[in-house]
């Protein structure tokens, strides 16, 4: 005979389970808030603001974007890191979320233990590197050759320390033997108004967002960071085109949840970003904007996520930033 202890046990654990099956198939009751972490007009935004009004009719429920941008993305990870575990709050990020344990002494959270993956939105095949519409250089060659001349001189602003524009860049200074200064900004937006205003020469945005400029003649395309050229700006060469062996994708967006969401609710927020993903409109803009949409289970976004730590690990090493 089962000992007493165990027999209340395991009923404890089947209420449980049973008590969770309806609130998990009920979700979601009431509207979901999405924390994107940086400031309005990045390219994690432009592009949530396309995804999410039709995950919201997925969902069908109401959808809130809330845009908490700072610290590369780390301040509005807190408020999902310390939100109630229920699925009403969600974080849409960039890989900066995977590249800032490398770079910060003291996160204020951990990325692993804090956060349940939920899936991988989108994969970006590259940035684009612009420059202000009154910069001399009007190619990359032209621009590694008055960075020579003028060393530190020539000024990049990013989204922030350690953002996936602050590793292209970086690299591209360090593969073409030249001494730029980073100017890291709060956010891709603000990063891609001082390029707008000359406060910097060069921005590397993603295509998504400094498409529009381009082709409006308010700044430059100089180069692509990916590894072939963008079909929207054909006339825009490859970096390695000039730079033998330059290569630099522009990492992943994802979504996750606080820890310890139920798995149930966590699958029904990836499965309707999933079938988003599939709409017409909104895979075509991700495809447009260099960016391959992507929709994995969170098993397997779980896993890249991981490896991806070790990845940008290395990656900061090799770009010499130190963790502050």
């Amino acid at each position: 005979m089962m000992p007493r202890y165990l027999v209340a046990a395991a009923v404890a654990l089947s209420t449980l389970v049973v008590a969770g099956a309806p609130y998990a198939q009920n979700y979601p009751s009431r509207p979901v808030r999405v924390l994107i972490p940086f400031p309005p007009g990045g390219n994690v935004d432009v592009f949530g603001r396309v995804l999410w009004p039709q995950v919201e009719k997925e969902l069908g429920q109401t959808v809130v974007i809330d845009n908490r941008g700072g610290a590369n993305g780390m301040l509005g990870s807190s408020i999902v890191a310390n939100a109630t575990p229920d699925g009403y709050t969600m974080l849409h990020t960039s890989f900066a979320f995977a590249v800032n344990p490398s770079i910060v002494k003291k996160m204020p959270f951990d990325v692993v233990k804090d956060f349940a993956p939920v899936t991988d939105v989108a994969l970006g095949t590259g940035y684009l590197m612009v420059s202000h519409a009154g910069f001399p250089a009007k190619t990359v060659k032209e621009l590694i050759d008055l960075a020579k001349q003028q060393p530190g001189k020539v000024r990049y602003s990013t989204a922030g320390v350690g953002n996936g524009q602050h590793l292209a860049g970086a690299l591209f200074a360090e593969r073409a033997g030249i001494d730029m200064l980073h100017v890291p900004y709060k956010g891709g937006g603000p990063a891609m108004t001082a390029a707008l205003g000359g406060e910097t020469q060069l921005h590397f945005p993603a295509p998504a967002v400094g498409i529009p400029h381009v082709k409006g003649g308010r700044v430059r395309g100089l180069g692509f960071t990916g590894n072939k050229r963008l079909a929207s700006l054909p006339d825009v060469p490859t970096i390695g085109e000039t730079v033998k062996g330059y290569y630099a994708d522009a990492g992943w967006h994802g979504v996750f949840a606080p820890a310890k969401t139920p798995p149930a609710i966590v699958k029904t927020v990836q499965e309707a970003i999933y079938k988003a993903l599939q709409a017409p409109h909104v895979r075509d803009h991700f495809l447009n904007g260099g960016y391959e949409p992507q929709g994995s289970n969170p098993a397997e976004w779980g896993k890249r996520f991981r490896a991806d730590l070790k990845r940008y690990a290395e990656i900061t090493r090799i770009a010499k930033i130190e963790p502050q």
